[in-house]
């Protein structure tokens, strides 16, 4: 089996935060919304229905890790989970805070406009915040 590749896309749209026991945690570049995005380490992984009991297990496990982190961080009004897959077909999970003021409340975060990206300080405080609450060193 090929080793685990991320998707290019993921790669170009995101910040490395680090491994958990299964995925691959990336904080998306966009400082719009606190948003991470969970990426199994399954190499060829299209769709959450190709994960054994086990891995599903785990995804579960940690989505949530990574929703109670969101929780600790910045304190949302509601956390958005989602797997689409359309332009990216590598299974990911993105986990969205999302507050009532935010730029796109109540409508997705999806197809809201060019990302704004983090100020490189923003970004590395938020990522070693994050890196601390899921217990990533």
């Amino acid at each position: 089996m090929p080793p685990f590749e991320l998707h290019p896309r993921l790669a170009a749209d995101t910040h490395a935060l680090g491994d958990l026991p299964l995925c691959r945690v990336l904080l998306m570049d966009d400082a719009r919304f606190p948003w991470l995005i969970l990426v199994p380490r399954v190499p060829g992984l299209v769709e959450l229905t190709e994960l054994d009991d086990a891995d599903a297990a785990r995804l579960m496990a940690e989505a949530r890790a990574a929703a109670r982190a969101l929780q600790a961080h910045c304190a949302p009004h509601k956390l958005n989970l989602g797997a689409l897959g359309n332009l990216v077909p590598q299974f990911h999970l993105h986990l969205v805070a999302r507050f009532r003021d935010d730029a796109r409340w109540p409508q997705p975060v999806w197809g809201a406009g060019p990302a704004q990206p983090y100020a490189a300080d923003a970004a590395a405080t938020r990522a070693a915040e994050l890196r601390r609450l899921l217990g990533i060193a």
